[in-house]
């Protein structure tokens, strides 16, 4: 689709989802431009009527340490008299194939419903964490002086490395990376970005100005993170409560003085692998584990991806291998590989029925406790 049929798809998408401010159209019109120029907005139609849509964003997935090409699927919506009829899964089904057009490696989705995406090889891999905070638990944090800067549009290179310094050095699993173009619009936005020499944090005030919303805060030394988290809570004159995305093990929760219970809500995210062997290849794994394993892939809708594979890790890198089909071999579903590969444990795989067979180094292979800091 171009953008002349961004009015279509806003109409689509406000009956999917509700009604948005002015304020919200425009800048999500702004966001997915690029995307639109690029081929990435994709339209179902019956006669001139667009009865369905759905985005691809360009993107890159950090797992364990390593970026790795991702299309990030959003704005998936089918017009509420259009549904149950198949609209969805043939939307969802070209999407895919352009995915692999486009040489991803992965794909990621916020599901607003799961039996679809399922069927079609997605599964549930992580979640986008928001913690309720204390503004006054924050404020306490012990912190020593950090040299921070207000971020604009001219910070977009230094705020990617930034956060790709940190994600990397950290060896994070699932958070995902927007290129310079995609961060020089955030930047241009009103809510605030500051740069330190090894972090970077965007918050916000919440409606009516009683809390904050702090969308990312990444730091790559104990200082940097103890500064940025102090300069938020230095805002609990006013706000009581702060919002904010973490990771599942984020260092707040040690900084805190006082912690008995947390209020956390999970917003779940969904994964496929669109091309196993660069998914596999492009991905770091644990330095210390070496492995090779014998794998049957089942995929009906990606053909490249199916049959037999050997799974070799060693020293923090990993390959897919054409094999011969091996008695004994690991059987998976395209959902089971995506589980696996976000570090679901091989036994709750195969209770799900998404994994037949046993190697129990698989679980050491995928270690991992995936999360997200952005929601799209």
């Amino acid at each position: 689709m171009d953008e002349g049929q961004w009015p279509a798809v806003r109409d689509l998408l406000e009956q999917a989802f509700g009604r948005r401010t002015e304020a919200h159209w425009e800048s999500t019109a702004e966001r997915v431009r690029p995307a639109t120029a690029a081929g990435r907005q994709f339209g179902v139609f019956e006669g001139d009527r667009l009865v369905g849509t759905a985005l691809i964003h360009d993107m890159t997935q950090w797992w364990y340490g390593r970026p790795v090409s991702m299309g990030g699927i959003g704005g998936v919506a089918v017009a509420p008299d259009a549904r149950g009829r198949g609209i969805g899964r043939a939307l969802m089904t070209g999407v895919l194939e352009r995915c692999a057009a486009l040489g991803y490696a992965l794909s990621m989705l916020y599901p607003a419903t799961t039996p679809l995406y399922r069927s079609l090889g997605w599964e549930h891999a992580g979640a986008l964490h928001k913690a309720a905070l204390p503004a006054e638990a924050l404020r306490t944090v012990r912190a020593e002086p950090v040299e921070v800067r207000r971020a604009g549009p001219a910070d977009a290179a230094e705020v990617v490395r930034t956060i790709g310094r940190v994600h990397r050095d950290a060896g994070h699993c699932g958070p995902v990376g927007w290129d310079e173009e995609r961060w020089r619009g955030t930047l241009a936005g009103s809510d605030y970005f500051y740069l330190a020499g090894d972090g970077f944090l965007h918050y916000r005030w919440g409606e009516g100005n009683g809390s904050l919303e702090v969308k990312k805060l990444v730091a790559a030394s104990e200082r940097t993170s103890r500064g940025l988290w102090a300069l938020v809570g230095s805002g609990s004159s006013v706000a009581r409560t702060v919002h904010a995305d973490v990771a599942p093990h984020d260092p707040v929760f040690w900084m805190l003085r006082e912690r008995q219970s947390e209020e956390v809500h999970r917003d779940r995210w969904m994964l496929r692998t669109v091309d196993a062997p660069k998914a596999i290849q492009d991905r770091g794994f644990p330095a210390g584990v070496s492995a090779e394993v014998p794998l049957i892939v089942e995929d009906a809708q990606l053909s490249a991806n199916a049959g037999a594979w050997r799974l070799i890790v060693k020293g923090g890198e990993g390959r897919l291998e054409r094999a011969a089909a091996e008695p004994g071999a690991v059987r998976l579903r395209a959902g089971g590989l995506a589980a696996l590969y976000a570090g679901v444990p091989a036994s709750t795989l195969r209770a799900a029925g998404l994994l037949d067979g046993d190697a129990p180094e698989l679980d050491a292979v995928f270690a991992a406790d995936p999360f997200a800091l952005d929601f799209f």
